[in-house]
């Protein structure tokens, strides 16, 4: 028994708020403190949600084992993190949420960088095997494999950063994140064998739902005719 899924949290905690500070020093009329709120109670609710759909996929009552939330090497469910996370913000915030949203998906990607960056903390990094110079092994293994939670947390770093850019034109950024989000999952998944085909292709329709509204919100339906 050990805490190292909430070890994952706290990563993803700290990088979501490095990344909201950032973006704070890079733009003074950015609120940091409230985009922090909203995605702090989105990403809690997220991962109870998540974790409680990975529970009950393997098998496990949440109700009669709750300290397993915390207390084993397991995962969180993405999409049912995503739903659990989508909800919340989406209640807290249904007056005014357009912009906030725009706010938010640079921080959401942050979070999921750290996230996956997490992974050093519970020694869950590694994916298929590879010769690459910086590829390592697991303890007792001569085997070295691709460090793909790496590669992933990255990814969503430069993302989050590319994604801030965009923030001021609405649903841009939001669609931006999306499209994004699935992308990366997707190029990751042929070096990572524990994804299953079915969750591809939730990250597959991320993928293009989101280049799709982003097309839509960088050009209006009306540009589109006259093209």
């Amino acid at each position: 028994m050990e805490f190292t899924l909430l070890g994952s949290v706290l990563v993803a905690l700290f990088a979501l708020y490095a990344g909201l500070w950032l973006m704070g020093r890079r733009d003074p009329t950015f609120c940091v403190r409230d985009v922090w709120d909203l995605a702090l109670a989105g990403a809690i609710s997220g991962l109870i949600v998540g974790r409680m759909v990975a529970m009950v996929k393997g098998g496990v009552n949440p109700i009669t084992h709750p300290g397993d939330f915390i207390l084993v090497r397991a995962g969180v469910d993405t999409v049912g993190a995503s739903v659990g996370a989508l909800a919340a913000v989406t209640y807290l915030q249904r007056d005014r949420l357009p912009g906030l949203l725009d706010q938010l998906a640079p921080a959401a990607l942050f979070g999921l960088g750290g996230w996956h960056a997490g992974c050093l903390v519970r020694s869950t990094c590694l994916g298929a095997p590879s010769d690459l110079p910086w590829t390592w092994s697991v303890e007792g293994s001569s085997i070295t494999r691709h460090p793909v939670e790496i590669y992933a947390a990255l990814a969503f770093g430069l993302a989050g950063w590319f994604v801030f850019r965009w923030r001021n034109k609405p649903w841009l950024a939001v669609s931006l994140g999306l499209s994004l989000a699935g992308l990366i999952r997707l190029a990751v998944f042929p070096i990572q064998p524990s994804l299953s085909s079915a969750v591809v292709w939730w990250y597959l329709s991320a993928a293009v739902a989101g280049l799709i509204a982003a097309s839509y919100t960088a050009r209006p339906l009306s540009e589109w005719r006259n093209w």
